[in-house]
């Protein structure tokens, strides 16, 4: 039913986030993480299924007493993919594509890559990607 009076709706601000790690994932702090199809936070990787989350804030190693994987989404600096995949500021506002956990790529690599996020930028020292 539409609302008939005022409504309070809560707000959040959806920049920070905590999943538990799929089973045998290794995730390093700072690396580029995702949501699989069954919601369980991996690493970045050359999948089709991955919703590109932002960065992991801490590792497997010191998930703590809960397990979880925190992290944060926003602007993040990625490694460049090489050759006819890297990423140029042409690419400024375009969908770019996960290859690693740290590399970002300006293709789907032939419909096998998940997207990353938006281009906001390269440098010398790699993509910015806004997820």
């Amino acid at each position: 039913m539409a609302l008939a009076a005022d409504r309070n709706t809560p707000e959040r601000g959806a920049k920070d986030f905590a999943f538990a790690p799929a089973a045998g994932q290794q995730i390093f702090r700072g690396a580029l993480v995702a949501l699989d199809a069954s919601g369980e936070l991996v690493k970045g990787a050359v999948a089709t299924t991955l919703k590109a989350l932002g960065r992991a804030d801490n590792s497997t190693e010191d998930a703590g007493y809960d397990g979880v994987i925190r992290g944060r989404r926003g602007c993040f600096r990625w490694k460049n993919s090489a050759a006819g995949d890297a990423i140029t500021n042409a690419d400024y506002g375009a969908t770019v594509y996960i290859v690693d956990d740290e590399t970002v790529a300006k293709t789907n690599g032939t419909n096998t890559r998940s997207a990353a996020g938006i281009c906001r930028g390269v440098d010398a020292q790699g993509v910015w990607v806004e997820t």
